[in-house]
């Protein structure tokens, strides 16, 4: 291979995707893909700019990820909750809960490429692992919206009454089934989503509020805000199998992408807890952080967590290896969702 190409580097072939593909055309690149491939796995590709949403402020701040230093504050929508990728991962969602729409960002330069409008009360959104389905938890209407999806084209199909407060979604892997805890009635409710119908709800413990699949759907995952545990269930039984001690405010999940360990922000006790998904026990814990730990997001190459700080306005960066806080940059009002592309697997 050297002999080859003995000035051709990785980075042409990754910034040249068009010389690639003639390679390719020419016959030569079968063997030399591998190569990019494994060495770009290798060393991956790193983000450069961190969105994170301003939910007090109606705002998003875009921070340069390399001084960590916000770089733009620019309106967004009123009550910016959460944010998620088209299914293309092309375009960025911003749910706007009070301003009834969602913005379309382009991931990368932080641009603002339109909005779907008319989407009531999206505080937390998610698609369906098969990409049919989108699904909005209405936070203050106490209403689950399904929507058929076709990327960013979304058309109504159900609105389910639920519970009081309905608050973080999650799926089964065939995509049958969306869960949605309910914060101000203490239950998670199961839909159907070919159906678009209830299937059953289940009580948890006080202000429910995130929600995590374990592999292979063996157990869900919810974050108890109101008191300090996960709660560990057999939703296909409809038991709850232990209580896995974290902190105070157990809120919201991000999994390291190993298939083995995820994290848990703790609102209150503002410390941030590592599980074992297989062992169903907490293994590590970041101390000392600043009030109200809420939403996160994971470097591609793991080392760097990236922490919106609800009640301290700012956002922070944890060095994972060492589980210590490295940075604090200053953002908007009540800081909630955070994303940067690329980013570790959801996984």
């Amino acid at each position: 291979m050297s002999s080859l190409f003995p000035v051709l580097q990785l980075t042409t072939l990754k910034n040249r995707p068009s010389l690639l593909r003639q390679l390719v055309q020419l016959g030569i690149a079968s063997a030399l893909f591998g190569f990019v491939t494994h060495a770009l796995a290798a060393n991956p590709v790193e983000p450069s700019l961190a969105v994170v949403l301003n939910s007090g402020d109606a705002s998003v701040s875009l921070i340069d990820m390399k001084t960590r230093k916000v770089t733009k504050t620019m309106p967004i929508g009123k009550e910016p909750h959460h944010l998620m990728m088209t299914p293309d991962e092309k375009t960025l969602l911003i749910a706007n809960a009070v301003g009834n729409d969602i913005a379309l960002m382009n991931p990368t330069t932080g641009e603002i490429q339109g909005r779907i409008p008319k989407i009531i009360d999206p505080y937390q959104i998610g698609y369906s692992p098969d990409h049919r389905w989108f699904v909005s938890a209405a936070n203050r209407l106490d209403r689950v919206d399904i929507y058929a999806a076709q990327g960013a084209d979304l058309k109504l199909a159900k609105t389910i009454a639920v519970g009081k407060t309905p608050s973080h979604i999650a799926f089964t892997a065939d995509s049958k089934i969306a869960f949605v805890t309910m914060q101000d009635s203490n239950e998670v409710v199961a839909i159907d989503l070919p159906t678009q119908t209830l299937l059953w709800k289940m009580p948890t413990g006080p202000a429910p509020a995130g929600l995590w699949m374990t592999p292979n759907d063996q157990y869900l995952l919810v974050g108890i805000t109101g008191a300090d545990y996960v709660q560990v269930m057999d939703w296909r039984n409809r038991q709850e199998v232990k209580k896995i001690m974290t902190g105070k405010g157990a809120h919201n999940f991000r999994p390291m992408g190993d298939r083995k360990h995820v994290f848990v922000t703790n609102r209150v006790a503002s410390t941030i807890s590592l599980l074992n998904m297989k062992t169903l026990e907490k293994v590590g814990e970041v101390t000392g952080l600043p009030a109200g730990p809420d939403d996160m997001e994971l470097t591609p190459d793991g080392k760097n967590l990236w922490v919106t700080f609800r009640f301290a306005r700012k956002a922070g960066v944890i060095d994972v290896p060492t589980m210590k806080l490295i940075s604090v940059i200053p953002v908007g009002k009540s800081p909630h969702g955070v994303f940067f592309y690329p980013r570790a697997p959801w996984e």
